[in-house]
């Protein structure tokens, strides 16, 4: 099978638009169109060796809830590979969005991304659904092929087949928790006259393709419930322009049009100084910027066609308190999160 040129057919379920998620807490809270919402990538801190640094974490992800931010982003990183560059989340994210969803009460748990290409479906379903209900609905999945090579030998996995598995793995998900009993067929496993326990509680759990995953254009627009890309350079209006032809050229892929959302990111440091200007640090990696740049930048990649933003503060300087606070008061109102229906009661 040629993963890239995978059809939609009775046998799998395509990606959706937003009809499909109208009931769904987690995406509506994020997407709407020519809406941009803003979301906090985890961790706040970097790990370095210490896990004190991820002390009071939860409580400061609950005050993010608080304050109004659309969506809280954990990264999956398996293992550690010292050579490039940083640890990630550290933490499993199914087990920590869940300790996050007791601490939290309406913002959307995200994965950024989960690792489709290592991962067995039925693990990752069974992991997404309970962690659906016990949200009550608030997941939404970043789903990737994975970029840490060391990786894949250590689950006996090679490496350059990554886009084909990520291909066949996003297939089985949506038929093991499509209602019903499955009769699955794969070349991950077959499934007959059994079925996975729990169902998503609004029927479908979002997954938005992280990058290009392996696949072609064709595949992004049949398949993704929504696109993760790169942001391109954030320091100057050309990026997000580039951006939007890229997000203009997906949308164009999708059969019969609709709305599906495109989501960015970027690590910022935030300036005390309202007015600093958009300045790249680390390659381009880091964006150095006061808020009215932020906000300046937001509005580009809103007018390109971006939906949600997840911004990193690992690499701020200042203090996280002080940075989320300003955020919530200085950028956070024009770019609020979405109303849309109530997580369900999570009385578990």
């Amino acid at each position: 099978m040629n993963a890239t040129t995978h059809p939609c057919t009775p046998a799998v379920t395509c990606g959706a638009n937003a009809s499909a998620f109208a009931n769904h807490p987690g995406y509506r809270r994020m997407f709407a169109p020519d809406q941009l919402t803003l979301g906090i990538f985890l961790p706040l801190r970097f790990f370095a060796g210490d896990m004190a640094v991820l002390a009071n974490q939860a409580q400061q992800v609950s005050e993010i809830d608080r304050l109004g931010f659309a969506a809280a982003w954990v990264r999956d990183v398996p293992l550690f590979d010292p050579s490039f560059g940083d640890a990630g989340q550290v933490f499993d994210p199914f087990t920590y969005l869940a300790y996050l969803a007791a601490h939290t009460r309406r913002i959307a748990l995200v994965t950024g991304s989960a690792i489709f290409s290592l991962r067995h479906p039925i693990d990752l379903a069974k992991s997404a659904a309970t962690l659906d209900h016990l949200s009550g609905g608030r997941l939404v999945m970043g789903i990737a092929t994975g970029d840490r090579p060391v990786e894949f030998p250590a689950y006996g996995l090679a490496h350059a087949e990554r886009g084909e598995r990520f291909a066949w793995s996003v297939d089985y998900f949506r038929q093991l928790l499509a209602a019903g009993t499955a009769n699955i067929q794969s070349p991950l496993g077959q499934l007959h006259q059994a079925q996975l326990l729990p169902k998503p509680v609004t029927g479908r759990i979002p997954l938005i393709v992280t990058g290009s995953s392996q696949q072609s254009m064709g595949w992004l627009g049949e398949q993704a419930d929504g696109w993760l890309t790169y942001p391109d350079a954030t320091h100057n209006v050309l990026g997000p322009r580039r951006l939007a032809e890229k997000i203009r050229a997906w949308r164009a892929a999708i059969p019969g049009g609709g709305f599906r959302p495109h989501m960015t990111n970027e690590w910022i440091d935030l300036a005390d100084d309202p007015d600093f200007p958009r300045t790249p640090l680390q390659g381009g990696y880091v964006l150095k910027t006061g808020r009215n740049g932020l906000i300046d930048l937001l509005g580009e990649w809103r007018d390109a066609g971006v939906n949600h933003a997840a911004l990193g503060i690992q690499m701020a300087r200042r203090p996280v308190a002080e940075v989320i606070e300003e955020l919530a008061q200085e950028v956070l109102p024009l770019f609020p999160a979405l109303a849309g229906p109530e997580p369900r009661a999570q009385s578990w």
